[in-house]
């Protein structure tokens, strides 16, 4: 299921651009030749990947623990549900997603943070500022978390939220370099798939839970119990 980790970031990065984007096109500029100031830019998203793979790490402890327990279809069934829910509520109701998730503060804290590391220009503070912007409250985050607990392993959630990372890699680059190389018109139609993209996604998560046996599809899944081998004395 890494693949889907990498459809949501590419999709999510359009999303990206209208709400991180100007924190990319803002980055401190220092000085350097142009080599250096890609360079930059790129540890800049480096640090939004590492805190992105990071979560995926959290998010497959969890996954595991739940898998160990047993319920392995339940994660899968409530990864889709949580992610329809994550496409609903904000249009039913729009602004009090934040409110009620708390996201709110955590925000407002981030963002000062971030706006100490913009005093400097050092390949450190690129870094830094992209590792606090990976934490900034995000529904595209959160829907690959939500992908990344149902995923096979904690090495397989360390990969779906690295590939997640590199889905945006390519366009949130151009943007921090000149963030007029996308037009606008695109940006829009690339965000208002992003809600019909996860909500097919959620869809697979929850027959993939099912267990109907069929193939790529639904297929059979393997409890933690009968993965374990067994070894018969003679």
């Amino acid at each position: 299921m890494w693949w889907a980790g990498a459809i949501i970031g590419f999709i999510s990065s359009f999303h990206c651009v209208g709400m991180c984007g100007p924190i990319a096109m803002a980055l401190p500029v220092g000085r350097g030749s142009g080599v250096s100031f890609a360079g930059g830019r790129l540890l800049y998203n480096l640090g939004r990947i590492t805190t992105y793979t990071t979560l995926g790490l959290v998010a497959g402890l969890l996954g595991r623990t739940l898998q160990l327990a047993g319920w392995q279809q339940t994660i899968s069934i409530a990864s889709g549900v949580l992610m329809l829910a994550l496409v609903l509520l904000p249009k039913i109701h729009p602004g009090n997603v934040g409110r009620w998730l708390g996201t709110d503060r955590w925000w407002n804290f981030l963002r000062k943070t971030i706006g100490k590391q913009f005093m400097s220009a050092s390949p450190k503070a690129l870094f830094t500022i992209g590792v606090l912007n990976g934490l900034l409250p995000c529904g595209m985050v959160y829907f690959a978390l939500a992908g990344a607990v149902s995923a096979p392993g904690v090495g397989g959630a360390v990969l779906y939220m690295a590939m997640f990372g590199l889905g945006t890699l390519p366009l949130m680059w151009l943007v921090s370099l000149s963030g007029r190389l996308i037009q606008p018109k695109w940006r829009a139609l690339m965000r208002q798939a992003v809600p019909y993209v996860a909500a097919c996604l959620a869809v697979l998560f929850i027959l993939r839970g099912l267990n109907l046996g069929v193939p790529y599809l639904s297929p059979k899944l393997v409890s933690a119990t009968q993965e374990a081998p067994v070894c018969h004395v003679p």
